[in-house]
């Protein structure tokens, strides 16, 4: 077991459904915080159970992270796991029965969070806080709604579920994704608004949010009239806006840095290690790194050796306040095994609230 040290940073991947020595090995690197899953590491309920205590045997500390939003965002949809509903379909009952759509999205974070739970799995990258603007198929239904104000009652109504499941929350894409058309998974796009029109639309869930949001993803979005960098890349819009100006205190993770978005600064290509060295200046507490296990590619180790290397030449310094932040993103109260859970009451009458028609 290795010791706890003053930052572990990075959040990487694992190949499979088990680990194989490469990940142990990975695993055991004091830099390493957490897991990604992806659905290549999804069997079936007894598999994932065993990966994750094996994942928490070799680093009891170990945030274990998975997209799991609902609609078409879901890794985990099989034996036994409910298949959630897209945002946008919450949003639209909204606009008929406001109280029965809360409530909706209440039982949809507590199925979430505690379903995942059950499974060894901490933490969920949801809510999506991106506004539905029309323009983007890569966010599309999985957000609540265009009205920033909708978005974050049913955002706020979700996060309340998952803290009834006892999981922190993650929201994504600061300060908004929605706006734009192209995919940040295979070009960099640019939003060409002023901070004012942005700051008034697409991030006001992040300060209505302040309180209960306990993480951000920043979007890999090139907002050009407030910084030339990527958000996530950017100390304007990390440390001068979401810390400075909306007071936010909670973890800020990088969106995948594997991304073709992630992959320039100023213009230029960078390497992995810049990018996860970027990210982490600019204010990021963690640093995603996915889809980089499979094979026998070095990116990893590379990139591991190089941060190891930054730290010793000075180059990176390590932040109590981000191992503060990534410490209060693991869960604190036991969970429910699976069987108990889905016999509670409080499991049952949130199923039933996601069957309503």
């Amino acid at each position: 077991m290795t010791s706890q040290r003053l930052h572990a940073p990075l959040i990487i991947d694992v190949a499979g459904t088990y680990l194989n020595d490469a990940d142990r090995r990975r695993l055991a690197n004091p830099l390493v915080g957490g897991v990604i899953h992806f659905a290549r590491n999804w069997q079936d309920r007894a598999q994932l159970c065993e990966l994750n205590a094996e994942i928490k045997a070799l680093r009891p500390d170990m945030l274990i992270c998975v997209d799991q939003e609902g609609g078409r965002v879901q890794r985990f949809k099989s034996d036994g796991f409910t298949r959630l509903p897209a945002m946008r379909s919450i949003g639209e009952l909204w606009m008929s029965d406001p109280l029965r759509a809360t409530r909706m999205a209440t039982a949809c974070g507590f199925v979430l969070g505690s379903e995942l739970r059950a499974c060894g799995v901490d933490l969920s990258f949801a809510p999506v806080l991106d506004l539905d603007h029309g323009a983007s198929g890569v966010i599309g239904d999985r957000s609540f709604h265009r009205d920033p104000r909708v978005v974050a009652l049913l955002a706020k109504s979700l996060m309340h579920g998952l803290l009834q499941a006892g999981m922190a929350n993650c929201g994504k894409h600061f300060p908004g994704h929605g706006h734009v058309r192209a995919d940040s998974h295979l070009e960099i796009p640019v939003d060409r608004r002023s901070l004012k029109a942005i700051l008034s639309d697409d991030a006001q869930p992040y300060e209505w949010l302040l309180g209960p949001l306990t993480a951000v993803m920043p979007a890999h979005i090139i907002f050009s009239k407030v910084d030339s960098r990527p958000a996530g890349f950017s100390r304007r819009w990390l440390q001068e806006i979401l810390r400075g100006k909306l007071g936010f205190d909670g973890a800020i993770f990088s969106d995948d840095l594997n991304m073709e978005a992630a992959r320039h600064i100023d213009g230029e290509r960078v390497s992995y290690l810049q990018a996860v060295l970027t990210a982490l200046d600019a204010g990021c507490d963690l640093a995603l790194l996915c889809n980089r296990s499979i094979g026998d590619e070095p990116v990893l180790d590379e990139v591991l050796e190089g941060l190891a290397e930054a730290e010793r030449s000075g180059h990176w310094r390590p932040e109590t306040a981000s191992e503060r932040r990534r410490h209060s993103l693991v869960p604190r109260v036991p969970a429910l095994d699976w069987e108990d859970l889905i016999s509670s009451n409080a499991y049952r009458s949130a199923i039933e609230l996601l069957r309503m028609d």
